[in-house]
């Protein structure tokens, strides 16, 4: 048996994910991606959006902070760890969606790309207030 890199099993993972595969599913799979690249913003940024999509906020806001301290101008960490404080009860969220807006304003693709994934939550997860929410903010 081969053992998988990190790097094929997160884009393993992610190609599951836009394929339609359950987030319940893929969870261990991108916990093991944070397990074995601990430092991997883009992996726990993807672990913290599989979280919420479950309803797991507690374990969305542990990911979303360390994809945060990680990397702090990627706006998408910044909107799930955003989501994960307003689904947690958390105050402080509007600071988080103005700095990923400030940064999406100078990165168009990072735009698109976090308007994207903030569709995608609507279809896969529909009544989600705090995403409803975050979207207002960002309108």
């Amino acid at each position: 048996m081969t053992v998988q890199t990190v790097e094929a099993l997160f884009d393993e993972g992610l190609e599951r994910y836009k394929a339609g595969e359950s987030p319940e599913a893929l969870i261990p799979v991108f916990k093991e991606v944070c397990d074995r690249s601990k430092n991997s913003s883009s992996a726990f940024t993807c672990l913290a959006w599989l979280y919420l999509l479950t309803d797991k906020p507690g374990l969305a806001l542990s990911a979303a902070q360390r994809a945060v301290k990680l990397n702090p101008q990627d706006p998408q960490a910044r909107i799930n760890l955003a989501l994960a404080m307003l689904d947690s009860g958390k105050k402080g969220v509007r600071e988080h969606v103005e700095i990923a807006q400030q940064i999406m304003m100078v990165a168009e693709e990072l735009n698109t790309e976090v308007m994207a994934n903030l569709d995608d939550g609507e279809k896969r997860k529909p009544d989600w207030k705090s995403l409803a929410s975050i979207r207002k903010w960002m309108a």
